[in-house]
């Protein structure tokens, strides 16, 4: 199969289009033909060898963690799923930027999701899920999201509205558009924000999703009142030192269902910013690098 490939930890000049030997499915496993993969921050990160202590990899490794595709192979112990199926999912720390990739959890994709937003699905509405419920309940509640135009942040947005929030997202002023659009009420972020959420929310911010990790976390923390409630998806630096709860992506089928039954409801759409083609994989990962993504970044197999 083609896939991208780096043979050594670096920047974008490692990344090439290669002929790989087709991975096989363990038990618990399905392999998809991949129709598109996404870029998340993470992919670059391990790239680069910065999170080498904590998430090693094997080299030569394919970049990306999430994928579309329709099922051609199931292993034993899998069921629920047939071949032919279009499922949205995720596999290892690599793997997913290749024409087969393997899935340890998956969910039926929504036929209202293009490939595109169907491969934007998986790492960012699984990040987002395990934040909003780390939250509560979120029904008649106003929730403060922080870093709220990117993959995570956008989906924290949908999600928190559909389960009956008043949401307030921070971003750029270029983003406050889009960020209404999902149906947020829109502020910068950064000096003042108190103040401005002080105009916004007269009665106060109940609970905060920080999506940025940005050094905003003490400040969210005095905005909120109390440590308990704010938490982060992004923060693992400050989370433990300030007493938040740091919520983690986990490979968990039934999170992407949720976010795919949200789909099927319209109620969740993945936004794409940009697609790239596989031979084009060092021009995405240059894109993500650069950061202020609005939504995800997609590589059409």
């Amino acid at each position: 199969m083609r896939a991208a490939l780096y043979h050594e930890y670096g920047g974008t000049e490692t990344l090439t289009v290669e002929e790989t030997p087709d991975p096989l499915p363990r038990s618990g496993e399905i392999r998809i033909r991949v129709a598109a993969a996404s870029v998340n921050p993470v992919d670059w990160k391990v790239r680069s060898g910065a999170l080498r202590e904590v998430l090693p990899v094997d080299l030569p490794a394919i970049p990306g963690r999430d994928a579309v595709g329709v099922v051609e192979r199931i292993s034993e112990g899998v069921d629920g799923v047939r071949l032919g199926d279009r499922v949205f999912g995720l596999g290892g720390v690599t793997g997913a930027t290749a024409e087969l990739a393997v899935l340890s959890a998956w969910a039926p994709a929504p036929a209202n999701w293009t490939d595109e937003q169907a491969a934007g699905a998986g790492l960012a509405s699984v990040t987002a899920l395990s934040g909003v419920k780390a939250l509560g309940p979120l029904g008649g509640r106003t929730l403060l999201v922080e870093g709220a135009a990117g993959g995570v942040g956008g989906a924290a947005v949908e999600i928190a509205l559909a389960q009956g929030a008043t949401v307030i997202g921070t971003a750029r002023e270029r983003n406050h558009a889009f960020l209404a659009s999902l149906g947020a009420v829109p502020t910068t972020y950064g000096a003042g924000l108190a103040q401005r959420l002080a105009d916004l929310a007269p009665n106060g911010i109940d609970l905060v999703l920080d999506a940025a990790a940005s050094g905003s976390l003490a400040d969210l923390i005095k905005i909120a009142g109390d440590p308990a409630k704010v938490v982060t998806v992004a923060d693992y630096q400050n989370a433990e030192r300030l007493g938040v709860h740091m919520a983690n992506a986990v490979n968990d089928s039934a999170l992407l269902a949720e976010a795919g039954e949200l789909g099927e409801r319209g109620r969740y759409t993945p936004r794409i910013e940009q697609t790239y083609r596989l031979d084009q994989i060092a021009q995405a990962h240059a894109h993500s690098e650069r950061g202020q993504v609005r939504g995800k970044i997609v590589i059409l197999i």
